[in-house]
């Protein structure tokens, strides 16, 4: 469990606030470490000035040497002192701007404050965050100006000591958002060895767990010492709270998602998905590629490169029809179409080539169900039969107002096919020891393996039909392992 530390100048400049034991001067934090070898530290560095070599400069350079996790880090210290490091990277900045400044007009200087990435003004909120995760800051002054455009101007760092009455209330509130283990006095339960995030999309229409298995984790997680906690996109600057995250939201490379596992890692927090199995999993491109390096068994698969009618030619001739064409990164059947004939090729392929420059083409294999096992750390964790949607060729079927889906069976894996069970380690092997679901199909005795998915769908009623509590137990008793082992240095 991460243990929080506010360090100040002197302890009277935390007299506005609510006492802490937390609290400590810069003077208390040069003198002692503050951590056990079994202990991760945050460090919340509210020094006066992050000028260059003041105590707040080296307060954050001594937290880093340390390997404790501080905000504002020394490379937000140093990009924020310099007008052209931090204009750099405002490049992608567009349209929270354009939200941002809808209703005002085209003239003048604005200056705000953001509070750990809040704001009292709600037409800069997503603007005020996104500036947060980019340059994790306690206060930070932003100033805009138009000239052309709304642009900002200048960033700085500002010391809670200059707050005025009105904007100290708002930072109390906003540093107890983020970091509410601060305020509170006692628990009553006993506290937890471990903090795991649990990344989640609450409007996510296909989540890759529903309500019941969220709860089902945080449930077993707090019988073995460790504390679950629900976060969502808007709580990215809160990653150095965790010891881990499990992201519980369908992934992507250009996506939120990618950017959270990234920011874990670089934390040092033990990660699922990790971003190398994101990275290895996304893209159906790379793992057919890898597929074949490895010798995974998988139907016959081929790369069809945009503006190359050679490639269709040389398909049809091959493969002949039925065929199967996908978008490297669909997911939940999305982005795969099956054709019968050259027009329904040549316009489907054209259709799919206005998102990615590359597609795959597979042998059609029908079966009237897909094996799905999940995998976690290289050995099968749970076994279901997905069946296919009636009267449709795969297991969901998107339409314009719902998405329905096919049946399913889930069993023990010493129940499995071996042929299927070892074409789905096989396929894992080459990516990681990460939680993965692999879709296999099974003809004439043999595994063929479709794709391995990072994050895998694991659902209160479905994946857990068979195991129960058991299964989420697993997966609890694996991430403690991994902190457990990363607190000690063995990982």
């Amino acid at each position: 469990m991460a243990n929080t530390l506010l360090v100040v100048d002197d302890l009277s400049d935390w007299n506005p606030y609510y006492p802490s034991e937390q609290v400590i001067s810069f003077e208390h934090y040069l003198a002692a470490e503050h951590t056990r070898p079994d202990q991760r530290v945050r460090v919340i560095n509210l020094c006066g000035s992050y000028a260059y070599l003041s105590d707040g400069y080296y307060c954050s350079l001594l937290a880093e040497a340390r390997n404790h996790h501080v905000i504002p880090s020394v490379k937000v210290i140093n990009d924020l002192g310099k007008n052209a490091l931090y204009r750099l990277q405002l490049e992608d900045f567009t349209q929270p701007f354009a939200r941002a400044f809808k209703k005002y007009a085209k003239q003048g200087e604005l200056k705000l404050y953001s509070y750990f990435g809040n704001t009292p003004e709600a037409d800069f909120q997503d603007l005020t965050r996104r500036l947060f995760e980019r340059f994790p800051c306690p206060v930070l002054e932003i100033t805009l100006h138009f000239n052309q455009q709304w642009e900002i101007t200048d960033l700085n760092a500002v010391s809670p000591r200059s707050l005025d009455d009105e904007m100290q209330t708002l930072f109390a509130d906003a540093l107890d958002k983020f970091s509410k283990k601060v305020w509170r006095k006692g628990r009553t339960r006993k506290a937890a060895r471990y903090d795991l995030a649990v990344l989640i999309n609450p409007l996510e229409k296909l989540p890759p767990s529903n309500r019941g298995a969220l709860k089902k984790f945080i449930a077993v997680g707090r019988q073995m010492g460790i504390d679950v906690e629900l976060i969502t996109q808007k709580h990215y600057g809160r990653i150095p709270e965790f010891d881990g995250l499990f992201i519980r939201e369908t992934t992507a490379i250009d996506h939120h998602t990618y950017r959270f596992a990234k920011k874990a890692e670089a934390e040092g927090l033990m990660v699922i998905d990790d971003p190398t199995s994101i990275l290895r999993c996304a893209n159906k491109v790379y793992l057919a590629d890898l597929f074949r390096t490895h010798k995974v068994p998988t139907p016959k698969t081929w790369i069809l490169h945009k503006g190359n009618l050679e490639h269709l030619d040389k398909l049809e001739a091959t493969a002949g029809y039925p065929v199967v064409i996908k978008i490297p990164d669909g997911s939940f059947s999305r982005g795969i179409v099956k054709v019968n004939n050259r027009q329904e090729l040549d316009i489907k392929v054209a259709e799919l080539f206005e998102q990615s420059a590359l597609l795959l083409a597979q042998e059609f294999l029908y079966t009237d169900f897909d094996w799905r096992i999940g995998v976690f750390n290289n050995k099968a964790l749970y076994a279901c039969r997905y069946f296919m949607v009636k009267n449709h060729w795969q297991i969901y079927r998107h339409g314009a107002s719902r998405t329905d889906s096919g049946s399913f069976a889930t069993m023990p894996t010493f129940e499995v096919p071996k042929a299927v069970l070892d074409a789905a380690l096989k396929a894992t092997q080459p990516i990681g020891n990460g939680l993965y679901g692999v879709d296999v199909k099974e003809i004439n005795g043999k595994g063929y393996v479709i794709e391995v998915n990072d994050n895998p769908s694991i659902d209160s009623g479905v994946e857990d039909k068979y195991l129960g509590d058991e299964l989420y137990r697993v997966i609890m008793g694996e991430f403690l392992r991994r902190m457990d082992n990363r607190s000690k240095g063995l990982d």
